[in-house]
């Protein structure tokens, strides 16, 4: 039998599930269990693994390389990389996978897999019944049995039994997050499951069908990776190329119009993991019905989730409530209203808040690290990351090859810009003209300016911003600093 290649794609930041969440760190990295166990990414790795398998393909953004390597050598597993210059949704990322697998044996069985979803049961096993299916030219996607009606998920209704292919049947329909009413009936009819987003296909017969009904996105992708960069562990997509495929799902561009589509049911516990409530439904819960994670006391409280990071989190009194704390951000919400922390994020980017970037890494001083404060990839004008106000900050940044940032002084005095390594393009109102500065160069940002820059070299980018304080203010605290160190 031949071996099937699990496409994992490691995209998006999972918004919803922020201050956990952040886009340098997204919800795949992060462990599943909130206290130190396998990560989304890692457990998703691990089902697939053993004779049926080889390795893993994985799909992320180009900067995503060093934390995936670093994942998956904690596991044991290699994987072949393909990193994305700019997200641009599943569609473009999974016909890039089966390019690449179409490059070795273009009739490779490919496992298309989110890095982000939660599974208890044998997926495996419905996974080897359809690898025959898929073998003869069946898109096959995996409808999950439904366990209650759910209104954030989409569903796809079963048509007609294929002929000698059992458990599998054509698709009747899809249903993008239906009403209550409408799940709760579709639920009842017995021949409408939740839409997985795992698929499974022959790698030329996805190239074959983006032909038909995606030709300029085909012909985009082929000329990325046909211009890709090498990397450590695989290849960085060509931008310029890349940002020319549709920026849809591969449900939206293939599945919805292809005549090879067919959905096998598929009966195993799937959540997507979409928000801090299905969090809480997965977790092993208290007697009160509580999931609590670090340090936590509480006292007359129900139906919570409460995460504590490095100290004591007490909660007395309350009921359906969410509580997450990391180092440098809190959330207080509950499970009405988990769904709005996406509207949180979006005001936090808007004012070019690091909190949404990056976790504080470590302490260097006194002083809190965070890694690159770059703003989410988007066509967008990039927005600066702007540093709390009330102490000087070191913030390393990295951009990969074409990447551009907005660097800003936004304190009351100048931001110190060093190059560590690579070379870069900066343009602003504080330098005379457009230049490019190597490793070891340096300049000052005049308080409440702008330095746009750009990574103008193949090899990443990497400098560090040190935002000072104004001369009088930066006395006075040096003292109280000198003091708190002979204290500590």
């Amino acid at each position: 039998m031949t071996k099937i290649a699990p496409v994992v794609l490691s995209g998006g930041m999972g918004t919803r599930l922020w201050p956990m969440s952040r886009i340098r760190q997204p919800k795949q990295f992060q462990s599943v269990d909130g206290n130190g166990g396998p990560s989304f990414l890692q457990s998703t790795v691990l089902r697939h693994r053993g004779d049926a398998f080889t390795d893993p393909v994985l799909v992320a953004s180009a900067r995503e390389e060093d934390l995936l390597e670093e994942q998956l050598s904690a596991v044991g597993v290699k994987g072949t990389f393909i990193g994305e210059p700019m997200g641009r949704n599943t569609g473009p990322a999974v016909l890039a996978a089966a390019l690449r697998l179409a490059e070795v044996d273009p009739a490779t069985l490919m496992l298309v897999l989110p890095s982000d979803h939660a599974i208890t049961g044998d997926l495996n096993l419905t996974v080897g019944e359809m690898a025959r299916g898929a073998s003869e030219g069946r898109i096959v996607l995996f409808g999950i049995v439904p366990r209650h009606a759910e209104t954030g998920f989409g569903y796809i209704s079963a048509g007609a039994a294929i002929e000698g292919h059992d458990g599998l049947h054509h698709v009747e329909s899809f249903i993008e997050k239906p009403s209550l009413e409408l799940a709760e009936s579709l639920i009842a009819e017995g021949r409408t499951f939740w839409a997985s987003g795992i698929s499974m296909m022959r790698a030329d017969v996805l190239i074959d069908e983006f032909a038909v009904h995606q030709p300029e996105t085909l012909e985009a992708v082929k000329t990325a990776i046909a211009r890709a960069t090498p990397s450590r562990t695989g290849i960085v997509l060509d931008g310029e190329s890349f940002e020319h495929a549709e920026n849809e799902p591969t449900e939206r561009l293939i599945f919805e119009r292809s005549d090879l589509v067919s959905v096998a049911p598929t009966d195993v516990d799937w959540n997507d993991v979409g928000a801090w409530t299905a969090v809480h439904s997965l977790g092993k819960k208290s007697a009160q019905g509580n999931v609590e994670t670090g340090e936590v006391m509480c006292i007359e409280t129900s139906n919570s989730l409460i995460r504590a990071s490095d100290k004591l989190v007490t909660v007395i009194g309350l009921e359906d409530v969410i509580i997450v704390d990391t180092a440098d951000a809190l959330l207080v919400t509950n499970h009405k209203n988990a769904q709005k922390v996406k509207e949180a994020v979006s005001v936090l980017k808007a004012d070019g808040r690091i909190e949404v970037i990056s976790h504080v890494e470590k302490a260097i001083g006194g002083i809190a690290r965070t890694l690159s404060p770059e703003p989410v990839e988007t066509p967008e004008p990039v927005q600066p990351a702007q540093a709390p106000a009330s102490s000087d900050t070191v913030c390393e940044h990295v951009l990969q090859n074409s990447e551009k940032v907005v660097v800003e002084a936004t304190g009351p005095g100048a931001t110190m810009l060093t190059v560590a390594d690579g070379c870069g393009h900066f343009e602003g109102t504080t330098c005379d003209c457009e230049m490019l500065r190597e490793s070891g160069a340096h300049m000052t940002i005049a308080a409440g300016e702008r330095v746009s820059v750009s990574n103008s070299g193949p090899a990443p980018l990497r400098f560090v911003t040190v935002r000072l304080a104004p001369l009088g203010e930066a006395a006075g605290r040096g003292k109280r600093n000198n003091r708190d160190r002979a204290v500590a």
